[in-house]
């Protein structure tokens, strides 16, 4: 009978404290979720998809109508199989890469599949109020349209294979490190203090970079600067201009990450941004050229919208106003300078993003106030100047992992399927070449 109640008491003993663990992370779990806010996570989401219109259709229209009608479906193309391979990859094994606990320089492998990343508790690392997969959805659909965006520069001659694998390795190895450094607390630069609310180094730097490098290796396409390449649709340009410019209140206001008033800084400075770069970039034109343009225009919201990517949520409407003007202007003059260096940049990717990108980020340096964000610093024009040399080490920092790795990774792909459509299928066009299918089929 002793022996009895002794085996007893000993299990008894044994089951407190893994009674009282259970009681106290259950009591946790309910706390955390307690913590979620509907009108915050709504707006992610919303948001979420806001992005992803962005690049379907928003980039695939914007980009569609400015390829000859040859190459129509290919430019299409590329975005939307972006959409998809870019989300298996993410949820596999790229957002792990990105954002989970690991090193200053790439994340781990603990959220492999998602693995640990709730959809209805949130992490506080990234965001207190919404679910954890809620955050992640938002986060993947910045990975979709990055390398989507590098797509504009070699429109019209890249191997759909070789298109695949350079953008497969390129989102793993430099977009996913690259967005560590840069938004995950253990990231250097974010430990470095680099600010960038919604994307100018993460994105916009990144993908216009690499677009430099991928014509370089890859080439001009047949008779660039002997024969007229025109666009062959502008309304489509405009109306995917249009998208992303509605798009693009998802990518900067929704990096708030809830409904607050920084959200609505952030949706207000953005409008400013891309309606004073339309003007910069018209006034431009019309100086330099004598007519103002519609694609011009296009273009001009665009530049606008990435150069205040970054500062969307430091700066207040007036700098705002300033960095999407000058944005205008040099975007204008940076993409005419392509001719002159015989580059083929085919859709202008070089001068709107890298260089949009670049001075925004080095503007978010100059306007950023912590009464805008007190999360944030003060710029240059508000008492510290170390903020513009951090900017500037960040941007250089995205430029050399930018180009020499996708130079690398060019080369690598290049040698093992082919990055160049051959001279036949370049004629006859990709959509005929590659997918066998016709954008206009037009009956006799």
């Amino acid at each position: 009978m002793r022996l009895r109640k002794l085996v007893i008491r000993l299990i008894n003993l044994s089951l407190v404290p893994a009674i009282i663990t259970i009681a106290v992370e259950s009591a946790n779990a309910a706390d955390d979720a307690s913590k979620i806010n509907g009108a915050d996570t709504c707006w992610v989401l919303v948001s979420a998809a806001l992005v992803l219109l962005m690049t379907t259709p928003g980039l695939a229209l914007f980009y569609g109508g400015m390829v000859r009608r040859k190459n129509v479906l290919s430019i299409l193309m590329h975005s939307f199989i972006l959409a998809a391979m870019v989300t298996v990859q993410w949820i596999l094994f790229g957002y792990s890469l990105a954002f989970s606990p690991g090193s200053a320089i790439v994340g781990g492998l603990g959220w492999l599949g998602l693995h640990g990343v709730s959809a209805t508790l949130p992490n506080p690392d990234y965001a207190a109020t919404i679910p954890h997969q809620a955050y992640m959805a938002f986060q993947c659909m910045f990975a979709v349209i990055t390398p989507a965006l590098i797509t504009g520069a070699f429109a019209e001659r890249i191997s759909f294979g070789g298109f695949i694998l350079f953008s497969l390795l390129w989102t793993t190895l430099i977009y996913d490190p690259l967005a560590h450094w840069v938004w995950s607390p253990a990231g250097w630069l974010h430990q470095l203090g680099a600010l960038d609310f919604a994307g100018g180094t993460v994105v916009h730097i990144s993908s216009g970079i690499s677009a430099l490098a991928s014509v370089l290796v890859i080439g001009r396409r047949r008779g660039f600067m002997r024969e007229p390449m025109p666009p062959h649709n502008l309304p489509l340009t405009l109306m995917g201009a249009g998208l992303l410019w509605v798009g693009w209140f998802g990518f900067n206001a929704g990096s708030s990450l809830a409904a607050n008033g920084l959200a609505v800084s952030a949706f207000v400075a953005t409008h400013a941004g891309a309606a004073a770069a339309a003007l910069g970039w018209m006034l431009a034109e019309w100086t330099m050229t004598g007519k103002p343009t519609v694609l011009g225009a296009a273009s001009g919201i665009v530049a606008g919208l990435v150069a205040i990517t970054p500062a969307s949520g430091y700066v207040a409407p007036i700098p705002a106003l300033i960095i999407g003007f000058v944005a205008g202007g040099l975007c204008f003059m940076a993409v005419r300078m392509k001719t002159r260096f015989g580059y083929d940049d085919a859709l202008d990717v070089v001068g709107v993003h890298a260089v949009g990108g670049i001075w925004g980020a080095l503007a978010t340096g100059l306007f950023a106030e912590v009464a805008v964000n007190a999360n944030g610093a003060n710029g240059l024009l508000f008492g510290n100047p170390r903020q513009l040399l951090i900017q500037a080490a960040a941007v250089s920092a995205s430029i050399a992992l930018a180009f020499v790795g996708s130079l690398i990774l060019l080369k690598v792909v290049d040698a093992l399927v082919g990055l160049r459509a051959s001279d036949e299928d370049e004629v006859m066009g990709l959509d005929l070449s590659e997918h066998n299918e016709s954008a206009y089929a037009l009956e006799a």
